[in-house]
């Protein structure tokens, strides 16, 4: 089967490789598609991963049941979670793989066929599409609605989304959909026009004067929430001077660096400080009622490639030159 190798320092390639066999309680997915997700840029730019990729957002058909798998069939559509948890606790009962203490993440999913544990598929209507099934059920739109869950309040009108990478855009997309004053933030033209057609009633270039503006546009009081999703020391010292005295900010982009203060950024504001990592399986069944409401996530992709094509792919999103990209085996 084709499977895309990072081969680190900004490359990648195609290569041939066997399929994977399912293990006991796996399935082998034949990939309808694979998405790019802005997190594995720190592999691709950096060592790359010998012999497989960092993807983990697919969907596709299940082709192979491994020993012990009664709850899926053969020919069966899933989405698949990239977070499994280990089946035997309160919180994997709950459907909260996130929050297991033995949960693992999975990747190898920019390939023709991967394997994956069954309780990590979510079985798809017949009437999703392929397309929109991707967004649903990965970080693409899965990011936005557990974030949307956790900032469900009446009181907020006003949000700024800093970064407009694919989950920055799949804030905006949400957020415009629930009805919320959206302002997008970015230094990429080509992402703030994106976010300005997904329903960003305001979009800014992140530059010298931008808190001046943001101040501007709310009244000289700061946005009510601050999503930040680019995980940059600029971008979340932004989202702290952006919110309002009481407001929230919330973290969807990845870092390590130590770059927080209690008292400068939490305490004299009262700042509600919220961390947002995946979503929770038990979510799915929401975002698909979401897409029937009316929520079009496809307007979120803005390239598909062929997955002999896929080093060509992440060149273009490694530029911020794309929205979601989807690679179709």
């Amino acid at each position: 089967m084709k499977l895309l190798e990072m081969t680190g320092d900004a490359t990648s390639r195609v290569i041939e490789a066997d399929p994977p066999q399912p293990s006991p309680g796996e399935v082998l997915i034949e990939t309808a598609r694979s998405a790019i997700c802005g997190s594995e840029m720190k592999t691709y730019r950096g060592k790359g991963m010998a012999g497989g990729n960092t993807g983990h957002e697919a969907v596709g058909t299940v082709v192979e049941l491994g020993k012990s798998v009664t709850e899926l069939s053969h020919g069966q559509r899933v989405g698949v979670s990239a977070v499994v948890g280990c089946g035997d606790c309160v919180e994997c009962d709950r459907g909260q793989y996130t929050w297991c203490k033995s949960a693992r993440s999975r990747s190898q999913m920019h390939a023709e066929q991967f394997a994956i544990h069954a309780r990590a598929c979510s079985p798809l209507p017949d009437d999703l599409p392929w397309d929109e099934a991707a967004l649903l059920t990965g970080d693409g739109m899965g990011v936005p609605w557990h974030t949307a869950k956790k900032i469900d309040r009446a009181d907020i009108e006003t949000i700024v989304v800093m970064g407009l990478g694919p989950i920055g855009l799949g804030n905006v997309l949400m957020q415009a959909h629930l009805g919320r004053r959206v302002i997008g933030v970015d230094i990429i033209d080509y992402r703030v026009d994106v976010a300005r057609r997904l329903g960003a009633d305001v979009t800014l270039k992140a530059d010298e004067a931008l808190i001046e503006r943001i101040m501007d546009l709310t009244g000289g009081e700061g946005a009510d929430v601050v999503i930040d999703c680019a995980g940059q020391r600029g971008s979340v010292e932004n989202s702290f001077l952006a919110v309002r005295r009481g407001g929230i900010v919330v973290f969807n982009g990845e870092s390590m660096e130590e770059m927080l203060a209690p008292s400068r950024d939490f305490n004299r504001r009262e700042i509600w400080a919220v961390g947002c990592w995946y979503y929770f399986m038990s979510e799915v069944p929401e975002m698909f009622a979401l897409w029937r409401e009316g929520l079009d996530v496809a307007r979120m992709i803005t390239h598909q490639f062929p997955l002999a094509a896929a080093p060509e792919a992440f060149a273009l999103f490694d530029k911020g030159q794309t929205g979601k990209v989807l690679l179709r085996p």
